[in-house]
């Protein structure tokens, strides 16, 4: 099995997900993995590690996860793995409901939500989104 972090879905991921049949209430699991140092594109906040700045949107994020209906749900740092192998761990696992694709959709197409995506992208060396479905899956 080969892993990629990404950071920005590819313009075909980011179809085939939002293109996807609608199949109501979903839960996203977040695996991130973070940058040594943040690295913003103006070059502002050099001093800050990458979980500081991804912390900047983690805390952001939950209104815009709400507006639409959401749950932020458990996060939490990784500090061990008890079954199967990968060549390195990722940092951090977070949780969140939306009630619909619909739902997340409206979320990051918010200008609001854009505006803090520049906290998740200098903070962030790359992560996996796995959707998963079911009654609060």
């Amino acid at each position: 099995m080969q892993v990629i972090n990404a950071v920005i879905p590819s313009p075909e991921q980011a179809a085939a997900f939002f293109g996807a049949a609608e199949n109501g209430p979903f839960t996203m699991i977040n695996l991130l993995k973070f940058k040594p140092k943040a690295d913003y594109a103006d070059g502002r906040d050099a001093h800050l590690s990458g979980f500081e700045a991804y912390m900047r949107y983690g805390m952001a994020v939950r209104a815009h996860i709400e507006a639409v209906g959401g749950v932020p749900g458990y996060a939490g740092r990784v500090t061990g793995l008890m079954l199967g192998d990968v060549e390195e761990l990722w940092d951090m696992v977070a949780l969140a409901e939306y009630p619909s694709l619909a739902a997340f959709q409206q979320m990051v197409a918010n200008p609001e939500y854009q505006a803090i995506s520049v906290h998740r992208e200098a903070g962030l060396a790359g992560q996996l989104n796995i959707k998963t479905q079911g009654p609060r899956a």
